[in-house]
């Protein structure tokens, strides 16, 4: 077991970013690790336990998530990123290896590409970043309203993290998650309610169907071909999906490895979009390869 994080906050002009710090600056590279959407920084803890001793990690809450600030929307994938530029800056002069899941994938690019040279590798786990079709015209769409999305009806209030655990661990996709992924869920993505007793999501729902309505708004293209790093992809199985919340199925692209150039395209077959959650320690075996390459 890794030993606990620090937590730090750090002010930005739109509000305080929480992070977490895992061990100290050295000779060998440091992790930077970006969450999904609707999660947070903690969902991490079982990737960095498996890592070498003393491996340094910066894992923050993105914006609108965790212990972050929160914006009236989450309307614009790439304000993720620029949101995570002062932690960025932060640690000027030291190269990153990012590892990005799903959002934090997309949001991991973008910020390679307005710092490349914080970054001596990216790593993409099941990246949401689809067909360069899809984004034509999206960022003209005007933004539906939040709350008719399906994800602003998530249960919200809570008596305890026991009590969401055992609610959510028979049931797909949590349950194919390793135990103490799921325990790190509930266990930190859970704040004292705004309004009476219990708890509610630290990414409030509303705030969470806003990220997946705008998915499509921002074209990562636009940059992608301007990255530094080499690239390590990791994908799920794609297949036709049910819906747009369907991730039993990838929601990459299939041939955003050959568009990018990734130096790796690995497809994960025995998992879910849920990769880290799924397989923390191949994860981190992954990464620690990466580490001892460029130490």
């Amino acid at each position: 077991m890794a030993a606990a994080p620090r937590e730090h906050r750090l002010a930005t002009p739109d509000g305080d970013i929480c992070w977490f710090e895992w061990g100290s600056a050295g000779k060998t590279p440091s992790l930077l690790l970006l969450h999904a959407t609707g999660f947070h920084a903690r969902l991490w803890d079982q990737v960095v336990a498996a890592l070498p001793p003393g491996t340094h990690v910066v894992a923050p809450d993105q914006r609108g998530h965790g212990r972050s600030y929160r914006p009236e929307t989450l309307a614009h994938w790439p304000a993720n990123a620029d949101a995570l530029l002062p932690l960025l800056d932060r640690f000027k002069g030291r190269a990153f290896i990012g590892c990005g899941h799903s959002m934090g994938g997309y949001v991991l690019t973008r910020l390679a590409a307005e710092r490349p040279g914080a970054f001596g590798h990216l790593v993409l786990i099941d990246p949401v970043i689809v067909d360069p079709a899809y984004y034509v015209g999206g960022g003209e769409a005007p933004l539906p309203d939040p709350a008719e999305h399906p994800v602003s009806r998530r249960r919200n209030q809570w008596t305890s993290a026991e009590e969401m655990r055992a609610r959510f661990a028979d049931r797909p996709p949590y349950s194919r998650w390793v135990a103490e992924v799921l325990g790190d869920y509930c266990n930190y993505g859970l704040v004292p309610a705004a309004h009476g007793k219990g708890y509610e999501l630290a990414c409030p729902p509303v705030l969470e169907a806003s990220m997946y309505q705008s998915a499509l708004r921002s074209d990562p293209y636009c940059w992608l071909g301007s990255l530094a790093a080499p690239v390590t992809l990791i994908r799920a199985p794609a297949g036709m999906r049910s819906d747009a919340l369907d991730f039993s199925q990838s929601p990459t692209w299939p041939g955003l490895g050959e568009w990018i150039g990734a130096a790796t395209d690995e497809l994960w077959s025995d998992h879910s979009h849920f990769i880290p959650m799924e397989c923390p320690e191949r994860v981190a075996s992954l990464l620690a390869g990466l580490i001892e390459n460029q130490g």
